[in-house]
C-alpha cells in the first residue's frame, strides 16, 4: 500500500496526532542543535550594559557608524592605576609573598679578574623574573632518630617515631591532603596522579593511593556529619539533585545514582548520596527539617512539603525562566514579554545587595510584588485568550509558572529566601567536572566518600579557606579533638578558631629551617 493510500485511510485524529508528534520531534531537534552548537547562556542582548557591545547573532547594522565628515574624539591614554602589592615585577609577572623565590646571581664576564670596591663599585641592580616549574613537588622526609646509651645507668634511649595520621602508613599528612585536593578540587584522577608519581621516581600502586584516599575521608566522617547538622539547622535551605554513575549493574554498565546537595543559610553545602531519585529520598535527606525549602519544580519536593506542615516550599524563578527560553523559537514575541518582566524582577533583586532584611522586605513587598502580579496576570490572560496545544512549549511554560505560583511568591514574604537556586547550582559544578575526568565511582560506598569530602572542600571555597591548609590541620587534630566539639572543625568554625595558627606538616617546618 502506498503512502497516499495509507493517508487516505487514516482518521482525522490520527493525522492531527502525527502532526503534533512531528512538531514535538522538530522542537527536540532544535533544542539538541542549540545545546550542542548554539548559545546556552540565558543572557539576552537587551541585558548587555554597553549597547555597542555585540553578541553572536546580532546584526551589525544596529550600530550607527560615524560618517566620513564626522569628528571623532581623539585617542586618550588611560592613566595606569597604582601597582598593587602583588605586582612585584615591572615586566608584568604578578605573584604574592607566599610564592617561593630562588635568587640566581648573573655573573658578568667583563668583570672577571676585577675586585669590587677597588676596580668597580655596584651602584644599582636590575631584576628580571621568570616563572619556572619543577616536574613534581614530592619530597621524601627522612627522620633520623639517634639511639643513645646513658653511661651512668646503661639505659638505651631513642625518641619515638613521628606520629602519622594513618597508623603504620608512610604517607605524610601533606601527601594525604594533596591527594584529596588534586582529585576533588582539580579533578585529577588517581591513575593520573599515579603516573605523575611514577614520573617523579616514586613507585606507589594505584590501590595504595585509593586506600589512602578512602581512609583519609573516613577520618573526616564526623566532621561531615557535624556540617550536615549545621546545614539542617538553617532557616532556609536550597536543595537539588545531580546524577552520578556509581556501582555496576552488569559488566560494562554503571548504575545511575544521585547526589542531593543541600545549601544552608550559613554558606555551607553538603552532598548526601542516594541510589535513586525517588520521592522518599527527600525525606531521608531532610529528616524532620523545619524551615523554608527552596527548590526547582520537581514534584518530589512539593510532596514532601505537603506532608511536613513545618516546611514552607519556595520555588526558583530561574527554572521558570528556562521554561520560557525553551519556547523562544516558536513564540519569540510572547517569550520576549515574559523574559522582560522576569528581568525587571532580577534588577530589583540586584539593588537589594547590602541592605538589611527590613529594607529588603519593604522593597520586595512593594516593587517586586507589582512585577510578580503583572507576570501572573499576563500569563493567565495569555493562556485563556490563545488556543494553544497542550504539547506547545509556550503552553508548558505558562502552565509550569501558574501551577507553582504559590511557591514563586514565597520570597516576597521572607527576605532570607533567595529568588532562585543559582547559588546552589554553582556549588554543584565540581560534580559534573568530576564526571568528565574520573567519570564514575566504582562502588556506591565510593560515591558516598566523594560526597563527604566534596562537602568539606566546597564549604572551604565558600568561606575562602585554603583547603590544603584546612585538611593538613584537621587531619592532625581530629584524633585528639574532643567529640563534643567536633563542630568546631567544620570549615566555617575552623576559620574562626584555628585558622590563625594551624597545625602544619613537618615538610613546612623543614622548608622554614632550610630557608632560615
Amino acid at each position: 500500500m502506498s503512502f497516499s493510500s495509507q493517508a487516505a485511510t487514516m482518521s482525522q485524529e490520527d493525522i492531527v496526532s502525527l502532526l503534533q508528534r512531528n512538531e514535538e520531534l522538530q522542537r527536540r531537534v532544535l533544542w539538541l542543535e542549540r545545546y550542542c552548537f548554539g548559545q546556552r547562556s540565558e543572557r539576552r542582548a537587551s541585558e548587555i550594559v554597553d549597547p555597542r557591545q555585540l553578541s553572536l547573532g546580532e546584526s551589525i547594522e544596529s550600530i550607527e557608524v560615524p560618517s566620513a565628515t564626522e569628528t571623532v574624539r581623539s585617542y586618550e591614554r588611560r592613566i595606569q592605576p597604582e601597582r598593587k602589592e602583588k605586582d612585584l615585577d615591572a615586566g608584568g609577572l604578578r605573584f604574592g609573598p607566599e610564592v617561593p623565590v630562588e635568587t640566581i646571581e648573573v655573573k658578568d664576564p667583563a668583570l672577571e679578574g676585577l675586585v669590587e670596591g677597588k676596580d668597580y663599585e655596584v651602584i644599582s641592580e636590575k631584576i628580571t623574573h621568570r616563572l619556572a616549574q619543577r616536574p613534581a613537588a614530592y619530597v621524601v622526609l627522612k627522620y633520623v632518630r639517634k639511639v643513645v646509651k646513658i653511661r651512668e645507668s646503661g639505659e638505651l634511649q631513642c625518641p619515638p617515631a613521628a606520629p602519622a595520621v594513618i597508623e603504620r602508613s608512610y604517607a605524610d599528612v601533606s601527601l594525604l591532603a594533596g591527594l584529596l585536593i588534586d582529585k576533588f578540587v582539580y579533578h585529577l584522577p588517581l591513575h593520573r596522579q599515579h603516573l605523575r608519581l611514577k614520573a617523579a621516581g616514586i613507585d606507589l600502586s594505584r590501590q595504595t593511593l585509593t586506600n589512602l584516599v578512602t581512609r583519609t575521608v573516613d577520618l573526616l566522617e564526623p566532621v561531615y556529619h557535624s556540617l550536615l547538622s549545621s546545614v539542617m539547622q538553617s532557616r532556609v535551605v536550597a536543595m537539588d539533585e545531580t546524577p552520578i554513575k556509581a556501582g555496576r549493574v552488569e559488566p560494562g554498565k554503571m548504575k545511575t545514582a544521585y547526589f542531593w546537595p543541600v545549601y544552608g543559610d550559613k554558606n555551607e553545602v553538603v552532598f548526601p548520596f542516594s541510589t535513586s531519585r525517588a520521592h522518599g529520598t527527600v525525606r531521608e535527606v531532610l529528616g524532620r527539617y523545619a524551615g523554608t525549602l527552596l527548590t526547582d519544580g520537581y514534584e518530589a519536593y512539593a510532596r514532601f512539603a505537603e506532608k511536613e506542615k513545618s516546611v514552607v516550599h519556595a520555588l526558583c524563578w530561574a527554572h521558570t525562566r528556562r521554561k520560557f527560553i525553551e519556547a523562544e523559537k516558536s513564540h519569540p514575541e510572547e517569550v520576549g514579554i515574559a523574559l522582560s518582566i522576569i528581568r525587571d524582577l532580577y534588577e530589583i533583586e540586584s539593588s537589594l545587595q547590602g541592605k538589611s532584611e527590613t529594607e529588603m522586605l519593604e522593597i520586595r513587598s512593594s516593587k517586586s510584588r507589582e512585577v510578580v502580579d503583572e507576570f501572573f496576570d499576563w500569563a493567565e490572560e495569555l493562556l485563556q485568550s490563545r488556543i494553544l496545544l497542550a504539547s506547545d512549549p509556550l503552553t508548558k511554560a505558562l502552565a509550569y509558572a501558574l501551577e507553582r505560583q504559590r511557591g514563586l511568591r514565597v520570597f516576597l514574604e521572607d527576605p532570607a529566601v533567595p529568588i532562585d537556586t543559582n547559588h546552589l547550582e554553582r556549588e554543584i559544578r565540581p560534580i559534573p567536572l568530576g564526571r568528565k575526568n574520573w567519570m564514575f565511582c566504582w562502588t556506591e560506598l565510593g560515591a558516598r566518600t566523594v560526597g563527604r569530602i566534596q562537602s568539606l572542600l566546597s564549604t572551604c571555597r565558600l568561606h575562602q579557606v585554603d583547603p590544603f591548609e584546612y585538611l593538613v590541620d584537621v587531619l592532625q587534630r581530629i584524633d585528639t579533638h574532643p567529640v563534643i566539639d567536633v563542630h568546631l572543625l567544620t570549615p566555617r568554625l575552623w576559620k574562626e578558631h584555628f585558622a590563625e595558627s594551624p597545625l602544619r606538616s613537618d615538610l613546612s617546618t623543614w622548608r622554614k629551617h632550610v630557608e632560615d
